[in-house]
């Protein structure tokens, strides 16, 4: 199963009015394992960034103006995005912004459900937790996730939080995978391991004679109450 964590900056709030994407992070699950493959683009909004959203993320004009348009990196981000399944925190936010970066490129680009199917992480943590808050900082909390360098919303720090988030609250496994190095590692100690234990200085209790005695009379009973059936009295001495 591909998943894609994703994540992005906007110049302001509504698309309708004219807001534009500026930053889109996005990391690669199989399995629910992070792999080594992600996506990650600044763009060039071609228009200002609001001073509210720029408070949050700290992107500013000057620093997006040679950063490549929407249209420059559309074909390479939905090839990275296609077939796959979009996580997202506040789903129809991240999926607006998109669907209008798409619309002014032109028809045949579609809308994003064309590529892939979405799953809103707000939707799961507002029905697993009723009447909290469940922003990404509330989550971390709640989930002892280490959130402490997130001072400003960056779209490919909060994909990374993001991934420990679901995971936690999709079933608690997280940073597990098994990548050929890992796989690697673990063959290349398991005998060190193994040699380790069997040097291991083992305590052996022996049981008194009075002990022993009970035992065996306990084990006779049984196998006359059982007519014969006891197995463990036949290594036993009479």
């Amino acid at each position: 199963m591909r998943q894609i964590i994703l994540d992005t900056e906007t110049t302001g709030l509504e698309p309708k009015q004219g807001h534009r994407i500026i930053e889109i992070g996005c990391i690669e699950l199989k399995n629910r394992c992070e792999t080594n493959q992600s996506f990650h683009q600044y763009i060039n909004p071609e228009r200002d960034v609001e001073d509210g959203a720029f408070n949050i993320h700290g992107l500013s004009n000057e620093f997006l103006s040679n950063k490549p348009r929407f249209s420059d990196i559309a074909q390479e981000f939905i090839e990275f995005i296609k077939d796959s399944e979009l996580i997202i925190h506040n789903a129809p936010f991240d999926v607006g912004f998109i669907n209008s970066e798409l619309k002014l490129l032109g028809k045949k680009w579609g809308r994003i459900e064309d590529y892939c199917t979405v799953y809103d992480t707000l939707t799961l943590a507002r029905e697993k937790h009723p009447g909290r808050k469940n922003n990404l900082d509330a989550l971390c909390k709640r989930y002892e996730i280490d959130n402490s360098q997130r001072d400003l919303h960056g779209a490919l720090l909060d994909a990374k939080i993001l991934v420990d988030v679901y995971l936690k609250m999709t079933g608690g496994q997280t940073n597990l995978s098994f990548d050929s190095k890992s796989v690697e590692n673990i063959k290349k100690n398991e005998p060190e391991k193994h040699a380790n234990s069997r040097q291991e200085k083992l305590v052996v209790i022996e049981p008194t004679e009075s002990e022993l005695q009970r035992h065996h009379l306990l084990l006779k009973s049984i196998k006359e109450k059982s007519g014969g059936k006891c197995l463990w009295i036949e290594s036993e001495p009479d």
